[in-house]
């Protein structure tokens, strides 16, 4: 059997990536709050409420980091790697209250319109946070795909949705700013919140997918095929391929079929060949082998 690399050779980075997001995090709320505080538009409110979302996403995605990189033990024979899906259902969840927070909040102002001030300033500070934000979910999507951590992913995602949507409340407030139509600042908050319920939807079901023990995609599950019908002209056949992803880690096991007549010694060879093959193509995987005989 091939065993995957212990998950604490990596976690000092990724809890550097994730203390990065903390204060990112730190950083918007303050300078969207005060955006909002100095203009009073509830566009940019709700911009400043979902970082509040980032800041708890963050923070939970932090705990459950190091959890997921304890090594196993007798309670849990094959690690704790599950674990960073609870963030990303964690972070869909609080997504979805401060999508409610924004629309209720957008709702009220559409019924009792209420003027702007102080804009350019306003937006230059809200333009600064989302540089930020910008910045810092490119650096955690590079982190996602090294450590293949769906916890930095979630956070990746949720930030590059938080710049989507500043982006869409920078305009709409400048809209207001040229046309005087104090509706279309809770119209582009309701917007907001109406897309980041969308992103919220797809990390729950992102973490949803992987405690239910989801296998791999299909293209990785063809190759992992086509590296099993190559052993055919040997004599080897093989059947009951499954996968599962646990976090950073994937679990792959097959019934390897060899010529009944072959020595425990050379069967015992071709299991070890093909554990290493298909960990090659599925980095970081624990590979398990059965063999069975059948006819030559």
């Amino acid at each position: 059997m091939i065993l995957p690399k212990s998950p604490a050779e990596d976690t000092l980075e990724r809890k550097h990536f994730a203390w990065l997001s903390i204060a990112a995090a730190v950083t918007t709320i303050a300078l969207k709050t005060g955006a909002w505080w100095m203009t009073g538009s509830v566009g940019l409110l709700s911009d400043a409420l979902e970082s509040f979302v980032n800041l708890a996403g963050a923070s939970f995605a932090l705990w459950m980091i190091l959890i997921a990189s304890r090594p196993p033990d007798e309670d849990h024979p094959f690690g704790h790697s599950k674990a960073e899906y609870f963030s990303s259902g964690f972070e869909g969840i609080l997504i979805f209250g401060a999508a409610a927070a924004i629309i209720w909040a957008a709702a009220e102002r559409i019924a009792s319109p209420h003027p702007l001030e102080a804009l350019g300033p306003g937006l230059a500070v809200s333009a600064l946070a989302t540089a930020i934000n910008l910045g810092v979910a490119i650096a955690l999507r590079r982190a996602a795909k090294r450590f293949d951590s769906i916890a930095l992913e979630a956070d990746s995602r949720h930030l590059m949705t938080d710049v989507v949507t500043s982006v869409g409340v920078v305009i709409g407030v400048g809209a207001v700013a040229l046309t005087g139509w104090l509706v279309l600042d809770p119209l582009i908050a309701i917007a907001v919140g109406l897309n980041i319920l969308f992103e919220g939807f797809r990390l729950v079901r992102a973490s949803v997918d992987g405690l239910m023990d989801r296998s791999l995609g299909e293209p990785e599950q063809a190759r992992l095929r086509e590296a099993l019908d190559a052993l055919a002209p040997r004599g080897v056949g093989w059947r009951g391929l499954r996968t599962r992803r646990a976090g950073a880690h994937t679990w792959i096991d097959v019934v390897v079929l060899v010529p009944g007549a072959w020595t425990v010694d050379v069967a015992h060879d071709i299991a070890d060949e093909v554990e290493a093959t298909l960990g090659a193509i599925v980095p970081n995987a624990t590979v398990v082998t059965h063999l069975e005989p059948h006819a030559a």
